[in-house]
């Protein structure tokens, strides 16, 4: 459970607290962990227990990686201060400190305790206690490096932003928000969008089987997921694309949300269906009144005269606005389709250190990297130098 402890210093007086440093304690295990932070406030969808509880219960005994979850508390006062869902993941000889993501978390982010810091000051004492807490891993670690770092948690700072070595990450999120009246922010919509989107639904009602449906139970839920998984691999296939959503370990991780996230209100399931026919499905999360779109298929060219991906975009929307959602967020990646519902791009930082000479050479691109994407017209011009196809974000 907890194979390590480290303390900056104790003192009595909470006005020299933050001076004192921080506690970190690693659990190897999220359950504990979880257990001992207690009450969970999550400042997005995906730093809910339940995204965790399924994700590392998916990907924790997979080859390379290994639960790294930081409990750290104020040295002096004991209050808690952040935990930080983490593993390390080894790759050939370098041994990478992550948040639990593998491409799965659109965003990064600690839990934050009343001992979080709350200046660039704290920030540094709390990153320095953190550092040397992880090269004392039993097992050695090399590198930091955490992608997708949400800058602002819930209207609270990420003292991770704080810091000096934070840069602006290549991705972005893509939100809308649509205020109490769902109808007048559809008329914000570019009036083509709008009236594509009645035509759509007009074209796909007249048949008189044709509905839009939120599973109600986790078994109709599955059954839904099983579409889902079946539509996007027979996609990527047809794209030529490598497609990793269905391997084993991601394809028990979404399972697992959804069986045990639909109960809660926290997994939502939604599709377009003809009698038994699934037209199209949809995926998400729900974080208070912020819901998180994180996979979305349909059937291919039989529907594609009624547009099926952004219809059921709309559709549950319109249906979670009527439950209080206000802000729907399309996640990461600057597709088209998101663009036409109107989206706010949403900053994201990256962050990359250190921790042994082994890392060292690796940081330093990271932080290259991090340097030339102030500079994105020589960016573009060195992909297309180095024959990176571009990307279909755009598109």
């Amino acid at each position: 459970m907890t194979v390590l402890a480290t303390s900056a210093g104790r003192l009595s007086a909470h006005a020299k607290a933050r001076a004192a440093g921080y506690r970190v304690e690693i659990f190897t295990d999220w359950k504990p962990a979880a257990a001992r932070w207690g009450t969970f406030a999550p400042p997005t969808a995906f730093q809910n227990p339940q995204w965790y509880e399924a994700w590392y219960a998916a990907f924790a005994d997979t080859e390379g990686v290994s639960p790294v979850i930081a409990f750290v508390t104020d040295a002096a006062t004991g209050e808690p201060a952040a935990l930080l869902p983490l593993i390390r993941h080894r790759q050939g000889r370098i041994r990478t400190i992550e948040f639990a993501d593998l491409d799965l978390t659109d965003y990064n982010a600690p839990l934050l305790g009343p001992a979080a810091p709350r200046d660039a000051a704290a920030a540094r004492a709390f990153w320095r206690d953190l550092r040397a807490a992880l090269r004392k891993l039993p097992g050695g670690a090399d590198l930091i490096r955490w992608r997708k770092v949400a800058p602002d948690l819930d209207g609270r700072p990420n003292p991770l932003a704080l810091l000096d070595g934070a840069a602006v990450c290549p991705v972005n999120g893509n939100l809308v928000t649509t205020g109490d009246d769902y109808d007048a922010w559809r008329h914000t919509l570019e009036r083509t969008v709008r009236k594509e989107l009645e035509r759509s639904w007009r074209v796909f009602t007249r048949d008189p089987a044709a509905s839009f449906t939120i599973a109600a139970d986790s078994d109709e839920a599955l059954r839904i997921l099983a579409t889902t998984e079946a539509q996007q691999s027979s996609r990527m296939q047809s794209l030529g694309v490598n497609f990793i959503l269905n391997d084993e370990n991601c394809a028990a991780f979404y399972r697992s949300l959804v069986r045990n996230g639909v109960a809660s209100g926290y997994a939502i399931v939604s599709a377009l269906t003809v009698g038994e026919e699934v037209a199209a499905t949809l995926l998400g999360v729900r974080n208070g009144s912020r819901y998180v779109m994180i996979r979305i298929s349909n059937a291919g060219d039989k529907w594609s005269n009624c547009s099926p991906g952004r219809l059921i975009i709309e559709r549950t929307m319109a249906a979670l606005h009527k439950q209080g959602v206000r802000e729907f967020d399309f996640s990461i990646g600057n597709y088209a389709y998101k663009r036409r519902f109107g989206v706010k791009r949403l900053p994201l930082l990256d962050i990359s250190a250190a921790l042994s000479w082994r890392g060292l050479p690796r940081a330093l691109r990271d932080r290259a990297a991090q340097e030339l994407r102030r500079y994105p017209k020589l960016a573009t011009y060195l992909k297309r130098a180095l024959g990176k196809p571009p990307s279909r974000e755009e598109s």
